[in-house]
């Protein structure tokens, strides 16, 4: 299928001004816009969908043979009209480690900002959106669906509907069984992360074992507990030599876990106009019982939801969108 309907846009993140990490502060942005759009005076609601780590903006344009992208699949599912009109837009929130799980973090930036400050009002702006929360909805996968939870929790007024996807949940379980796996492949480094993170932006050729472990297990740190007093800008929730944990700083993670949270906005929770969640019954990194122990409370706070688990893991869900994308759809109506 062509791309006819998506344009990248250049958007300007005053928010990501002077940021730590100096990572851009221009980003492009796809949007797509519904069958129609530029011969129609119709305003459309607006779906964010946020990528998981490592992923968004023109990244998730990505080509195969195999499959179609993120966009492509949007298109057509309007093409065919499976899913009513909308604009659908992909922020890029990536950062110089891969994610910022779109929070605001003194050692990355404040990413959380430049998704309702920058990218929204750019948006409304220039697309002929319909400018309310029951027409505007947030949703993700991983670290996206994190993010899209998040942003519910913060941001209520912003956006009445929510699809969170296999979103990060229970750091107990999702990061806590990854820190003995970076402990042992930092010992070629000297067990330094400093010494990890200097040779990262230009990695050899063989890269070494577990290297995306390691990384992602610094960009979650460089998120949930930055320190700019540090060497690398934030502090390991773990002693890099042993794997003991440091539970000042563990304490400071869970600060940012749902499940631990969820108690605090539960009346921003309770607005919502949707609130979708599901996860693979298998997946690797066990968001399927964070997503479980999460729902729980859910009920117990009489928030509703609507809870899935499908047969699947952590990747190749993407067929899962149509669902979310279907119920937004509905609720728009």
């Amino acid at each position: 299928m062509g791309c006819h309907l998506i344009q990248v846009e250049t958007i300007v993140g005053n928010s990501l001004t002077d940021n730590p990490m100096g990572d851009p502060v221009e980003r492009r942005v796809p949007v797509v816009t519904p069958p129609g759009y530029s011969t129609s005076d119709r305003s459309y609601p607006t779906v964010y969908f946020l990528a998981g780590f490592a992923g968004g903006g023109v990244h998730t344009m990505g080509t195969s043979i195999w499959s179609e992208n993120t966009p492509q699949r949007v298109e057509r599912l309007m093409a065919a009209g499976e899913i009513s009109p909308m604009i659908f837009v992909i922020p890029d929130c990536i950062t110089r480690l891969g994610g910022s799980q779109y929070v605001n973090s003194d050692a990355t930036g404040r990413y959380e900002d430049h998704l309702i400050e920058d990218v929204v009002p750019f948006i409304d702006g220039k697309f002929r959106t319909i400018k309310d929360r029951d027409h505007r909805a947030v949703m993700g996968k991983s670290s996206g669906g994190y993010g899209a939870t998040m942003l519910a929790m913060h941001y209520p007024e912003i956006f009445g509907h929510v699809a969170d996807h296999s979103g990060d949940r229970y750091f107990d379980f999702c990061y806590q069984a990854d820190i003995p796996v970076v402990v042992a492949s930092l010992g070629p480094y000297g067990n330094s992360p400093a010494k990890f993170l200097s040779e990262f932006p230009h990695p050899p050729k063989q890269r070494g074992r577990n290297w995306f472990t390691i990384i992602n297990m610094l960009a979650m740190a460089s998120c949930y507990s930055p320190n700019p007093a540090s060497e690398i800008g934030f502090d390991l929730p773990f002693d890099s030599e042993t794997g003991e944990r440091v539970e000042a700083v563990w304490q400071r993670w869970l600060k940012h876990d749902p499940v631990h949270v969820v108690e605090q906005h539960a009346d921003a929770l309770r607005s919502l106009r949707t609130y979708f969640i599901d996860c693979g019954k298998w997946d690797e990194h066990h968001l399927q019982l964070g997503n479980r122990i999460y729902c729980k409370k859910l009920r117990e706070l009489g928030i509703e939801h609507t809870y899935e688990e499908f047969d699947g893991g952590h990747m190749g869900t993407a067929h899962r969108y149509e669902r979310s994308l279907q119920i937004f759809s509905s609720a728009f109506v």
